[in-house]
């Protein structure tokens, strides 16, 4: 981690205890804008590739990076504060589905610095604009059987895991990246082993970035898909003593509101992130999901109003008009004031 970076993290909680800072919105709804085929993203380096790989967003970064500085950019035009690497997928575990686990290292790297760019063209001092290295949570479960014929059967274990989360954690830190996001989890065993890893980094590395973690409530249920309630869900990771906790996807802002509150009230020493779909999906329009950036924003705005979240942005169906209306909407409200104070702790 080189010093602008430790300097940047430093900064993160005495920002958030200022203002509510703005994530961006989704990247493979932006994606999916540019109608690429499947020779687009091959480009000339897998021209001859044994597979198909449209669809896998990661593969961009190494094929198409300007479309992904593209998003970027647009998204910091729009205001944001905080921007995902394009790294959802980008684990050895995910990109064996392409048979293209060896690309998983450079995905992540290049994806940061991509980032880093876009970040460091529209950072102002008095708006400095932030890399958050996204690690999401792989197609494969530890928790939960493949096979409803066998409750024990399991695709991979908390050890795969947790070296394919090390690699990446390490690409995405020397890509650039302030912030890490463990993201979208829908199984607590897979974030631990995520957890695990970045930990394992820090302490062989010496860095130590600011963290934030993001859970998905999958129904009216409450709970995860692996069965914890929110609050369950915090405890099972607050020892990672993460920057903000939150929660994103599966749910639009009005679905999430009585987890975020519960969270919210849980949580009182940790800063709270919020970035929901656009409402529910909707082939019909053209982001695949029903809210328009007026009706996302005066949701989050409400969200702002209650004093619940520090951070707010945007997940599947989201666009820079979304965010860009998210961020007018919370501007002149305060952030949700913390119980006792965060501060970011040092490496050892």
């Amino acid at each position: 981690m080189n010093p602008l970076q430790y300097t940047r993290a430093q900064a993160l909680p005495a920002l958030l205890a200022q203002r509510i800072l703005l994530l961006d919105g989704a990247m493979g709804t932006m994606i999916q804008r540019f109608k690429l085929s499947e020779a687009q993203y091959r480009g000339e380096r897998f021209k001859n590739f044994h597979k198909d790989v449209k669809g896998n967003n990661e593969l961009l970064s190494l094929t198409r990076p300007d479309v992904i500085r593209d998003i970027h950019e647009s998204y910091l035009a729009a205001g944001a504060d905080m921007i995902e690497t394009n790294t959802f997928g980008a684990t050895t575990v995910a990109q064996a589905d392409y048979d293209m686990a060896n690309l998983a290292v450079e995905m992540n790297y290049e994806s940061a610095r991509i980032a880093r760019a876009a970040c460091d063209k529209f950072s102002t001092p008095d708006k400095p604009r932030f890399v958050v290295g996204a690690l999401g949570p792989t197609p494969k479960t530890a928790s939960i059987s493949p096979d409803v014929n066998d409750p024990g059967a399991r695709n991979t274990s908390f050890e795969e895991l947790r070296k394919a989360y090390y690699e990446q954690t390490e690409a995405l830190v020397k890509g650039g990246s302030d912030i890490l996001l463990v993201e979208t989890i829908f199984d607590t065993l897979n974030a631990k082993a995520a957890l695990f890893a970045i930990d394992e980094y820090f302490d062989d590395s010496g860095e130590r970035l600011p963290l934030i973690i993001s859970g998905t409530v999958t129904d009216a249920s409450g709970r995860i898909l692996s069965g914890q309630t929110v609050t369950a869900f915090w405890h099972s990771v607050r020892h990672a003593e993460p920057l903000a906790i939150g929660l994103n996807c599966a749910l639009g802002a009005t679905l999430m509101r009585p987890y975020i509150q519960e969270l919210a009230r849980v949580a009182g020493d940790t800063f709270i992130s919020c970035y929901p779909n656009a409402g529910l999906p909707n082939p019909m329009s053209d982001t695949g999901f029903d809210e328009t950036p007026e009706v996302t924003s005066r949701l989050l705005r409400e969200f702002a109003e209650e004093g619940l979240v520090n951070i707010v942005g945007g997940c599947c169906g989201t666009t820079p008009e979304h965010i860009g209306a998210i961020g007018a909407a919370v501007a002149p409200l305060p952030g949700r004031v913390l119980q006792k104070s965060f501060f970011y702790k040092e490496a050892a």
